[in-house]
Order: C-alpha cells, then structure tokens, then sequence
C-alpha cells in the first residue's frame, strides 16, 4: 500500500486544489475599504447635494436661517463629514460582520436599515418648522439607503469565494 501523501491526484476532491499556497483570506480588506472610502464621498457628497436642492429650489431653511444661501452654513458642511463618518463606521461594521458572522449581508442590511428608521424619525423629536423635518428625514432616508445598497455591494465584491471546484 502507498503513503496516501505522496499519492496526489488532482482529480481527488479529498486533495485541496491549491496545494503548496497559502489559502486566500476570506475578505479581501483592501477592496472592502476602497469601497468604503468611496462610498463616504458619496454620501457627503449627496448630503450637499441634498441640501442645496431642498435650500435653493425648494426654499426650504434646513440647518441654517432662511438668509444663509443654498449651501447654508458651516453646519452644511458638519453634516456632510457625519454622513462620511457614518459610512466608514458602518464599513467598519461591515468588516467584523464578514470576519465573523454567519450571512454578514444579511445581518448588515437589517443594522443599517434600522439605524436608517431612527435617523427618519429623529427630525421628527426636535423643534422646528415640518417642511424643515420632512426634508430632513427624506435626506437622511436617501442617505441611509445609498450607505446601505453602496455598502451591501462592496461587501459581496469583497469576499473571496473559497469553496473547492465543482461546489
């Protein structure tokens, strides 16, 4: 009888196919970061977007006096750099999601989804004029479902697909 381990068959599924490299990681950190530095620039730059059209065409004072202009105020900007932020924390979220979660998609999707919902009604809590609430909760519903969609598919082009051939 020979030594099973000098008896290499490639047609043997009991053989790993990669023999002699190392397996590939499950995420691949760099593109799942590249995404998610990306989709921070979105969403600030939809954020300002946002604001100008509801400020400037609609007329609408959201997070500035009426007299301020179509970009408002420094607090324009404050909120752009928070939708950033609040994209590269939930690609944060992302990341530990797929290091260690059964269907981290799943879980990720329902996180944001909910965190999304409070930042709808949140608006709704505060002082302030009901045109300027419902345009904030439209913004931060649009905002919250492009850091979701964005993220989700960043996160299925990020893992590295490990099964062994004819699985």
């Amino acid at each position: 009888m020979t030594d099973p381990r000098y008896n290499y068959d490639p047609a043997n599924p009991q053989y790993p196919q990669n023999q002699g490299q190392p397996p590939k990681p499950a995420v691949n950190i760099g593109k799942l970061w590249a995404g998610g530095i990306g989709t921070a620039v979105v969403a600030a730059l939809l954020v300002v977007v946002a604001i100008m059209l509801v400020r400037g065409v609609l007329g609408i004072a959201i997070l500035s006096p009426e007299g301020a202009g179509a970009y408002g105020t420094v607090s324009t900007t404050s909120y752009a750099m928070a939708a950033a932020g609040a994209a590269l924390l939930a690609t944060a979220l992302l990341m530990v999601l797929l290091l260690a979660m059964p269907s981290p998609l799943t879980f990720f999707t329902w996180i944001c989804l909910l965190v999304t919902a409070v930042a709808v009604i949140l608006p709704f809590t505060l002082v302030a004029d009901l045109d300027a609430k419902i345009a904030t909760a439209v913004i931060n519903l649009l905002l919250g479902l492009c850091i979701t969609t964005m993220l989700s598919s960043v996160g299925a082009a990020a893992q590295n697909d490990n099964r062994p051939v004819g699985y």
